[in-house]
C-alpha cells in the first residue's frame, strides 16, 4: 500500500491510499430484483440520465456514445453473477447491440467497460456509495466515477456527508479519489462540470454553471415557452397597433367634424 500526499490546497493534511482490490464474490453478487429506492433517488437519476441522453444525441455521429441506467456490468467470466449496476453508465464506444442488451459482459468480444459511471447515494445503503462501491469500479476498469449524495445521508464514519465525489483512473491505472466535497467536479469523459444543486445534479459547460445543460424535455418546454412569449408579444404589438389605428381614425373623424363646423 502506498500513501501519497495530496495537494496542499486542502485545509488539513490528507493522504490517498492505493491498495490492490480483490473481488468480493459474495458482496458483489447482483440482486435478482430491483432494490426499492426513495423518490429523491429516482428523480435525481432520471434527470441526470436525461441530461446525458440529450448530450449523447448532440455529439452523434462524431462520437459513438450511449447512456444506460441500471445496466448490469459483469466482468468476471468465472463468476458471472458478480458485477455492478451503475445508476448511470456512459458507454463509449457504444455496443452495436445496445438496444437489445440485458447486461454487459466484458469478456465477450467487442465489449468495453463504461468510461463514466454515476452513482446516486441511496438513503438505505449509504455506506456502499462511500466505502466500497469504488472497489467495484476499480475492478471494472471504468475511467471515472461520480458519486452524488442528494439527501446528504453519507455516514460520518466515512467522512460524509458530502455532495460530490470524483474518482479517476490515473496514468498508472490506479483508481483514486481526486475530489470529495461540495465543489463542482469536472468530468474529462464528457468535458463538462457536475454541480450539486440541492437534490439536483446540474451539468454545465463551465464551472460557474452559467451554461447549464438541459434535457430534451426541458429544451422542448423552453421552446414552447419562447413560442408562447413570442405569440404574446405579437398579440400585444397587434393590440397596440389596433389601438393606435383606432385613435388615429378617431382623431381624423374629429378633425373632419371640426372642419365641417367651421365651413358651415
Amino acid at each position: 500500500m502506498q500513501a501519497i500526499l495530496a495537494p496542499t490546497m486542502q485545509p488539513q493534511a490528507v493522504v490517498s491510499l492505493r491498495y490492490p482490490v480483490r473481488p468480493d464474490l459474495e458482496a458483489w453478487v447482483l440482486p435478482e430484483g430491483k432494490v426499492p429506492e426513495a423518490t429523491a433517488h429516482y428523480q435525481a437519476v432520471y434527470r441526470i440520465y436525461g441530461l446525458l441522453l440529450a448530450w449523447s444525441e448532440r455529439i452523434r455521429p462524431e462520437r459513438s456514445v450511449r447512456i444506460a441506467s441500471d445496466l448490469a456490468i459483469r466482468w468476471l467470466e468465472q463468476h458471472p453473477r458478480t458485477g455492478a449496476d451503475p445508476d448511470i453508465s456512459v458507454l463509449e464506444p457504444a455496443p452495436p447491440d445496445f438496444d437489445d442488451l440485458r447486461s454487459l459482459k466484458l469478456w465477450e468480444p467487442g465489449r468495453a467497460p463504461p468510461r463514466l459511471g454515476i452513482e446516486v447515494v441511496s438513503a438505505s445503503l449509504p455506506h456502499k456509495d462511500y466505502g466500497s462501491i469504488q472497489e467495484r469500479y476499480a475492478a471494472m476498469g471504468v475511467e471515472e466515477l461520480i458519486v452524488f449524495d442528494p439527501l446528504m445521508c453519507g455516514p460520518r464514519s466515512l467522512g460524509g456527508p458530502v455532495a460530490l465525489q470524483l474518482w479517476r483512473r490515473d496514468a498508472t491505472l490506479a483508481f483514486e479519489r481526486v475530489q470529495f466535497g461540495a465543489e463542482p467536479v469536472h468530468s474529462a469523459v464528457v468535458d463538462a462540470w457536475f454541480i450539486a444543486d440541492g437534490r439536483d445534479l446540474q451539468i454545465s459547460s463551465d464551472r460557474r454553471g452559467t451554461q447549464r445543460w438541459l434535457t430534451a424535455e426541458e429544451q422542448l418546454d423552453g421552446a414552447r415557452d419562447a413560442t408562447a412569449r413570442a405569440n404574446a408579444d405579437a398579440e400585444r404589438a397587434n393590440a397596440d397597433a389596433d389601438r393606435e389605428r383606432q385613435a388615429r381614425q378617431e382623431l381624423e373623424r374629429r378633425v373632419k367634424e371640426l372642419e365641417s363646423k367651421l365651413q358651415g
